[in-house]
């Protein structure tokens, strides 16, 4: 036998290289499974990150926003924490109503025999559809503890087009 013969030949097919067989053992095989159900349960589930995106998902800001209508007002809420208004703007044309940031945030720390410094920088925009009866050049904006609240009037002829029906009951 030369050395030759010990070292595994690679392409020439796979019942000439060594194969470890074990036996069946049906733990390793049902936690196997159990791993891969989880892993198809969360990899749809959009809270949980999959592996090595937990830094995109710090990373990542986007304000959860509310709309409301009643029979005057459009009514936009945008939930901002840590900004101030200077971060903050809001542009409105024929279509939609569009919020832009930046969100900074800058840690530091310091001990007797250490210092740490975290910053992490990102922006964002979201583009709110509005009916195409409001009155932007109307529109006034507020911020205040964190919450922009931005309230658009609709036009006379909407709130003029508006009529309640009375409902009978038989």
């Amino acid at each position: 036998m030369s050395i030759r013969d010990l070292v595994p030949r690679f392409g020439c097919g796979r019942d000439n290289m060594p194969v470890r067989r074990g036996e069946y053992d049906p733990f390793r095989s049902f936690q196997r499974e159990m791993n891969r159900l989880f892993d198809d349960f969360f990899t749809d589930f959009p809270l949980a990150p999959r592996w090595g995106e937990r830094d995109l998902l710090d990373a990542a800001f986007s304000p959860r926003v509310d709309v409301s209508e009643t029979d005057k007002d459009v009514i936009v809420s945008a939930e901002l924490p840590g900004m101030d208004e200077k971060d903050i703007s809001v542009e409105m044309d024929e279509a939609a109503l569009t919020i832009r940031g930046e969100k900074r945030e800058e840690k530091e720390d310091k001990g007797k025999n250490w210092y740490s410094r975290e910053q992490s920088y990102g922006s964002f925009h979201r583009a709110i559809p509005l009916p195409a009866s409001v009155d932007g050049a109307k529109a006034k904006a507020k911020f205040k503890k964190g919450i922009l609240t931005v309230t658009i009037p609709k036009t006379e002829e909407d709130q003029a087009k508006r009529k309640a029906i009375t409902i009978e009951s038989e």
